[in-house]
């Protein structure tokens, strides 16, 4: 089973954190010794009022208050711009922001963007990436992702085929090609392009925009974290299955294997109390069963990658809801991830594996995103997976190990053998907005 593709990744290269620990019983029994980390993680972002008021304005304004923000003053102009996926073309007000250019602090990798924002109708916006290397050559502006919340003025989107002699774009991600060649990302900067309707007053309103750079080493295995932080903790988030969805909306994917990433969406979001109204589900068909699950499919479609797995296209949709914050960023370990529970937040995190890899699951996958809720008393993984039958069979228990190897590491074999790429520790962590970020001592990632 292949809820969605990973997408192809390179991670090399050296780095070390180290990350403090709790002196805990190892799952085993004995005590394990504090885990050295070899992989740098950082997680960067623009989200207060005086960040919004640095950078590169070109008729954009920042927004003070509570929610701080950055929105459309007096445009920049207009543009014409064809949406490939419906070959409509239609004039746009616009204005730009240019972030200031931002030291990532070490070499990196990898980069995934992501924002928190709010598009009404007649509005759209993109984020673009401009790199420079460790060598002070540029990459071009890359498109990281063309977002409304809704579809009906612009299609969302990624945008195939972009690279350059040392790094490519794959879907969401930016990528180093190949980091033995030793050229690798040390800074960069976001553009922010904000669209309305020539002459309506509704705006854009951006209220995030940050990066998740990364530098994790090939790795086909890690260090087991420690453990004893969040043992015995489980948090009630429904229970939601995408397998019930197969065959359903096949224009969005069809339900079933293509819907775990909205459908793990949407158990947190109900988790806290959020989701679509009344109104926004009047389009699905009467009687259908947990519609909040096709709308979150049909709401983070990437019509370029044909998929709901776009990362920050799911915490984007995540943090369309009132008072919510979202973001993709790589956690160091499963010690890490026990903080969040231990606060109360659960955390979708991104894996492959083979059917033998994780007993219980009865599947394999080339990439799948779940829900961690909580942990046994044991230190085992308590999961919310939605590749189960029914909503009454999501709850699963996974080994702390064999769950700890098949999300954290980077590589893997396939059934045939063959190499393949792992999420090395992707998660999306989303949470209300007055409920603060769990502290690690040496943690930068969130």
């Amino acid at each position: 089973m292949a809820s969605i593709a990973l997408r192809a990744i390179a991670l090399t290269g050296v780095a070390t954190l180290a990350l403090a620990g709790t002196a805990v019983p190892a799952h085993a029994g004995g005590h394990r010794p504090p885990v050295e980390h070899d992989e740098q993680i950082t997680f960067q972002e623009w989200s207060r009022h005086p960040d919004w008021r640095t950078g590169t304005h070109r008729g954009t304004r920042a927004v003070p208050g509570h929610r701080a923000g950055i929105t459309i003053g007096r445009p920049a102009g207009t543009t014409e711009f064809t949406d490939e996926h419906t070959g409509t073309t239609s004039t746009w007000e616009y204005a730009t922001w240019t972030s200031p250019a931002t030291r990532i602090g070490f070499d990196a990798t990898e980069l995934v963007a992501s924002w928190n924002a709010d598009t009404p109708a007649g509005t759209w916006l993109q984020v673009e990436l401009q790199g420079t290397y460790n060598t002070g050559d540029r990459t071009p502006w890359y498109v990281m992702g063309r977002w409304a919340s809704g579809d009906a003025d612009v299609k969302r989107s990624t945008l195939d085929g972009q690279g350059d002699p040392w790094s490519s774009v794959w879907t969401d991600t930016f990528a180093i090609d190949d980091a033995d060649a030793g050229v690798l990302l040390r800074s960069y900067q976001l553009r922010l392009s904000l669209y309305r309707k020539p002459g309506q007053t509704a705006s854009p309103r951006v209220r995030m925009l940050g990066a998740m750079s990364s530098n994790v080493p090939d790795r086909f295995t890690v260090t087991p974290s420690r453990g004893g932080i969040a043992w015995g903790k489980e948090l009630p988030v429904p229970a939601r299955s995408q397998m019930i969805h197969k065959g359903n909306y096949p224009e969005w994917g069809g339900g079933g294997q293509v819907w775990c990433s909205p459908t793990s969406t949407t158990m947190v979001l109900e988790y806290y109390g959020r989701g679509p109204s009344a109104e926004d589900l009047a389009w699905v068909t009467p009687g259908y069963t947990d519609p909040q699950v096709a709308h979150a499919a049909r709401m983070t479609w990437d019509y370029e990658y044909e998929g709901a797995g776009n990362w920050p296209f799911n915490t984007a949709y995540a943090a369309s809801f009132p008072d919510i914050d979202a973001r993709v960023t790589r956690l160091h370990s499963l010690d890490e991830l026990e903080r969040f529970v231990a606060a109360g937040i659960p955390v979708i995190t991104s894996q492959s594996f083979l059917d033998t890899e994780l007993d219980g699951s009865n599947y394999g996958t080339s990439g799948h995103l779940f829900v961690v809720v909580g942990f046994t008393a044991d230190g085992d993984v308590i999961v919310n997976d939605p590749a189960s039958s029914s909503n009454a069979e999501v709850r699963n228990v996974y080994q702390r190990e064999q769950f700890e190897q098949i999300w954290l590491r980077t590589k893997r074999y396939r059934a045939d053998g063959k190499v393949a790429s792992g999420s090395g520790g992707i998660a999306y962590l989303i949470k209300p907005t007055d409920q603060p970020w769990p502290v690690v001592p040496g943690s930068t990632n969130w």
